[in-house]
């Protein structure tokens, strides 16, 4: 610190760019750089040249329960942020499934706050166990997308402390997380980048000595912020700190103390990760290799994969899962059958090296005994996809997109050659300097690989202007409705497109120009487009025709549906559950038909399943990362059982017991308080469609025994099934004559156990004593309400099998 001058000092406390932030040779830093991580390590690169392992959403990791597994993909995540040169990964978020409808909620764990907790610590150990830190994130009640940027969560301090703020608590304390992110909202009238919790909750009463950065573009201020408690603005080279804060202090604003407890923070973040030249070095990483990585990625998803219903059809008895061996006949069906959805928008989009689908899943699994027929069935979105790369070729017949940059008068200023069809550059232009452009031109040869329809077009904001054969097609000016979030630009922006009739083997040269906007050259420039291709073989009608044919003639359907890029995304909230266009009447014309019907739901967060009774078997597989072809197949045929239980609870319907995500007047009342997810059901006495907690495997089970041990009980199940299989006992804690508000029940503790045909096993469970205690808002602590407490063990928040007394 003596070495360094207040304006070295304050220069460490914003980002030197949108990743990384500055070195300082004076004290020995080099360039620390920080990446989102929470499907996988982005990089600083955003596109198909620098490939990232996509690992399971975090809906379906946590739907494993399973704290061991979570580590170990930590560690995956560390190997892969060192082979790209990050040293802090931006994630876990923590934040809770206070309502389906958040746009987010794909990216978040769970709805209890017990299970989050677990999970996300167990993220965080496994990446700083090979030093690459940990950002745990949104600090704090992030928890929805609308008005993200400015909405005033409303939070009394019971339900905050209990819910919201309890997994914070658990990573920094028990963790001890390298990082934090401030969020871009307001709690209880003050932003979170500037709250008081940041000093007084993080730093004094939690003991937190690592580094609390803003989400990106969330510093609003110069004085307030640096009072409050945040030490890092992002991204940058711009921000509201720099020369003002150095003003700031030299003017007795800001006590220069401060800005040396930043930079400390700072350096101790450096030294963790190996980043000062006269600290630690790095710690080594964990190898692994391709193959390793996938097997993991793959046995991750099958891990989260929930069976929530397996019946027999017929006189057989045994449910329709695993499929029989004398299956000769397999029916793929539905819009993410070929075209699967692996990983949510926003934060968590990398792009996977390879991935392997459904259908490619099940056709390298069944062999060739197994004839199996694919049909669309029904559209699962509107909008026109990223193009191939397969179907793209220079004029020479080489893969790819040309790139070219252009300036005044339209003179090239650069040129590269692509092998993807989404872009995205951020200040970035390969060496071009970004305040000459003014055009970026895209030049390929779509080749159709079927015959259909092709929508050729474009996705971004700003103006597009499209040739097809040189013969224009359209010149349009694509812009974000009013108040949208600037990351709907991204995730899900404007699209024009124009139609044209391709015979299979038939190419036509495509031509797209992007006009970019006039900037300053000290600004950051963003610029993100995508070329848009996809090809109608058959309208819905006939598609859904189709799917009923191959239903009928096969000894077993299955049906892959799903939501899309339009639905579930950073930047906006969903505004209904059911799954988009028509993909709950295909489900239900393909049972018709063939009453061997399964039915894999490829959506992150809760969906709507009407026909839920009306099929044999229903799989929620979430966005299972690249391997979900692969995992999809092990489950099926039974050569892994089904290893997820819901982390979150499923309505049945829309309406009661689901809270708003839609501020009134710029706040968003947390009226339901700690009744969240499954304890807002029973709190109502709604039945959902599957509770927290549920999941079913290959075989079953009874709960025979449960013995109290001081503040930890014994459980004894036995497998009366079949085969062997894994099964997860839960616990929870009641309290009906309680003198306060509480739960009707609440999860403690819960653990897997394993057993072969007919064996009885037994399981201790350690209650913490947190579990058992309240915050009072008038002592402001922790207190423990004297009696009995009842403990119910069960497979599900929804069922007890059995009950003790603890007191």
């Amino acid at each position: 610190m003596a070495r360094l001058t207040l304006e070295q000092k304050v220069r460490l406390l914003t980002g030197a760019d949108f990743w990384a932030l500055y070195d300082e040779s004076a004290v020995g830093l080099r360039r620390m750089v920080t990446s989102d991580g929470p499907a996988g390590v982005r990089g600083e690169l955003w596109d198909e040249r620098d490939p990232s392992t996509n690992i399971p959403s975090p809906t379906a990791i946590a739907a494993s329960w399973d704290a061991e597994l979570v580590e170990t993909v930590g560690r995956l995540l560390a190997h892969e942020a060192r082979r790209k040169g990050v040293d802090v990964v931006l994630a876990p978020t923590v934040n809770l499934h206070r309502s389906p409808y958040g746009g987010r909620h794909f990216e978040c764990l769970s709805e209890d706050p017990v299970l989050t907790g677990d999970l996300g610590l167990a993220l965080v150990r496994g990446l700083q166990s090979q030093g690459v830190g940990a950002t745990v994130k949104h600090f704090v009640a992030n928890d929805s997308e609308t008005d993200r940027l400015t909405v005033d969560a409303r939070v009394d301090e019971r339900t905050l402390r209990e819910l919201y703020l309890a997994p914070f608590e658990r990573i920094v304390r028990d963790g001890g997380v390298w990082a934090v992110m401030a969020a871009y909202n307001t709690v209880n009238g003050t932003t979170m980048t500037e709250s008081p919790m940041l000093r007084d909750v993080l730093h004094d009463e939690w003991g937190f000595d690592g580094v609390t950065m803003t989400d990106w573009y969330a510093g609003r201020s110069t004085v307030p912020a640096a009072l409050g408690g945040l030490d890092l603005i992002m991204p940058g080279p711009t921000g509201p700190w720099r020369d003002a804060l150095v003003e700031a202090v030299r003017d007795g604003r800001v006590d220069e103390a401060l800005v040396d407890d930043k930079v400390v923070r700072l350096l101790r973040l450096a030294s963790r990760v190996g980043a000062l030249a006269d600290g630690p070095a790095a710690l080594p990483v964990e190898p692994w290799t391709d193959e390793e990585s996938d097997a993991l990625v793959q046995r991750a998803a099958a891990a989260g994969f929930v069976l929530v219903r397996n019946e027999p059809v017929g006189p057989d008895p045994a449910p329709v899962l695993p499929l029989r061996p004398d299956v000769r006949r397999v029916a793929v069906i539905g819009p993410n059958a070929r075209e699967a959805r692996f990983l949510g928008g926003g934060s968590a989009l990398v792009f996977p090296p390879a991935t392997v689908s459904p259908l490619a899943g099940l056709l390298a699994a069944l062999g060739p005994d197994v004839e199996v027929t694919y049909c669309l069935g029904a559209r699962g979105h509107e909008r026109v996809s990223a193009a191939d790369p397969a179907l793209l070729t220079l004029l020479d017949g080489e893969r790819g997109i040309r790139v070219e940059f252009r300036g005044a008068g339209g003179a090239v200023l650069g040129v590269d050659h692509r092998l993807g069809s989404a872009f995205n550059w951020n200040n970035a232009f390969e060496g071009v300097d970004p305040a000459l452009i003014t055009e970026i031109a895209l030049d390929t040869v779509v080749t159709a690989d079927q015959t259909g329809d092709y929508r050729i077009g474009a996705s971004g904001v700003g103006r597009f202007r499209l040739r097809l054969d040189d013969k224009p097609a359209f010149d349009e000016l694509l812009e974000l409705p009013p108040g949208a979030d600037p990351v709907e630009g991204l995730m899900r922006p404007p699209q024009e497109w124009s139609t044209v009739r391709l015979e299979a083997g038939q190419s036509v040269r495509v031509s797209l120009v992007h006009v970019v906007k006039e900037h300053t050259p000290d600004e950051d420039l963003l610029v993100s487009l995508q070329l848009a291709v996809d090809c109608t073989v058959e309208d819905d009608d006939a598609s859904l025709a189709h799917a009923v044919a191959d239903a009928a003639a096969a000894d077993v359907a299955i049906v892959v549906v799903g939501t899309s890029e339009e639905v579930e995304s950073e930047g906006f909230d969903r505004t209904g559950l059911a799954l988009p266009g028509r993909q709950d009447e295909l489900v239900r014309r393909v049972a018709a038909a063939r009453p061997e019907t399964v039915v894999v739901v490829n959506a992150g967060a809760p969906v709507l399943l009407p026909w839920r009774d009306e099929v044999a078997a229903t799989l929620l597989a979430w966005f299972p990362g690249q391997e979900f072809g692969g995992a999809l197949a092990d489950v099926l045929t039974g050569r892994v059982e089904p290893g997820g239980r819901l982390p979150t609870t499923w309505p049945a319907v829309e309406g009661r017991s689901l809270p708003s995500t839609t501020p009134v007047d710029g706040a968003l009342a947390y009226d339901e308080g700690i009744h969240v997810g499954y304890r807002r059901f029973l709190h109502d006495q709604v039945e959902p469609a599957y509770w927290f907690g549920h999941g079913l495997g290959y075989t079953t089970w009874s709960y025979d025994a449960v013995a109290a041990r001081d503040d930890g009980i014994a459980v004894t199940v036995t497998n009366t099934g079949e085969r062997a299989g894994r099964h997860l006992v839960q616990a929870y804690l009641a309290r009906p004559d309680s003198r306060v508000d509480r739960p009707t029940r609440w999860l403690a503790a819960y653990a897997w156990v394993s057993a072969e045909p007919g064996q009885t096993v037994g399981v201790d469970l350690e209650l913490p004593a947190r579990a058992f205690e309240h915050w009072d808002v008038t002592t402001a602590g922790w207190v423990r309400e004297p009696g009995v407490f009842t403990v119910e063990i069960g497979p599900s928040a929804g069922e007890v099998a059995l009950r003790a007394g603890l007191g």
